[in-house]
């Protein structure tokens, strides 16, 4: 029998951007001790996937290629909506250990919860990834803002300095962490980057993107988050209006559970 290695699969992509992939890599920092290979679904993010904390990291090109480096009795943990039942099936006969991580499971990494002087009014993150240039379709919703902009991984490059000309106030894929902790506001379609500026001290605004899910609804109920469907400009004027009497809720830091969560389920 074979010393079982330690795979952690993400669902990455020019079509789903990031934010499995940065919690994953908050995910992982929590295991410093233990051994554990990165799968990104793409090979771009896997190769710059050090600048993350994470030293061992590869590129698939489909979901099904994993036994193509993960070897029978081994362990999986499995952060993807990808799988049908017949395949998740499959994974739990294949690995021996096998760990399906959903998509609304909440895990900020603790730096976000370190107070840092908000010197940024107001943010746009339209996310990592913008395939459709949907951001470009709906510039009307932006109109009259006065908005720092954060480019995302995956923007083609004649997309991005496009951007880059509309809005003089933008930060680079590199400047992310900077631009989430100093938002005093931050308007952005991915729920990662709202729940890192809400544990920052930040006052987070949802937009619902028509091609992310929609799992983090009940989430962001709780926390008092305001959701905007639609690209409805109407609320986002009332939403701003009225967003120094609204009262957030913390979200909580989650570390040692998550870690405790994961040793367990994996037999760490």
């Amino acid at each position: 029998m074979h010393n079982p290695k330690i795979y952690y699969y993400v669902h990455t992509g020019h079509r789903i951007g990031l934010d499995r992939f940065r919690r994953a890599c908050t995910i992982l920092r929590l295991f410093k001790d233990v051994d554990i290979t990165l799968l990104c679904s793409d090979f771009r993010i896997a190769q710059v996937a050090c600048d993350f904390g994470i030293e061992k990291s590869v590129g698939i090109d489909v979901v099904r290629n994993i036994p193509q480096i993960a070897n029978n009795g081994d362990k999986l943990i499995f952060d993807s909506d990808e799988a049908n039942p017949i395949m998740l099936e499959d994974m739990k006969q294949y690995f021996s250990s096998f760990l399906h991580i959903k998509n609304e499971m909440v895990v900020v990494d603790d730096k976000y919860f370190e107070k840092v002087d908000k010197t940024i009014e107001m943010s746009l993150f339209f996310g990592d990834d913008d395939y459709e240039k949907d951001l470009e379709k709906n510039f009307s919703f932006f109109d009259g803002l006065d908005l720092d902009l954060q480019l995302g991984f995956y923007y083609f490059l004649d997309y991005e300095d496009m951007l880059r000309e509309k809005f003089p106030k933008h930060h680079e894929f590199e400047e992310y962490d900077e631009l989430i902790t100093k938002s005093k506001i931050l308007i952005t379609p991915s729920p990662q980057a709202v729940l890192e500026n809400l544990a920052s001290g930040g006052k987070p605004i949802y937009i619902q993107r028509e091609d992310y899910t929609d799992k983090y609804q009940k989430i962001f109920d709780k926390l008092n988050i305001p959701v905007i469907k639609g690209y409805d400009k109407k609320e986002l004027v009332m939403v701003l209006e009225d967003l120094h009497t609204r009262e957030y809720y913390q979200v909580q830091q989650k570390g040692s559970q998550t870690y405790k969560f994961i040793k367990e389920n994996l037999n760490l």
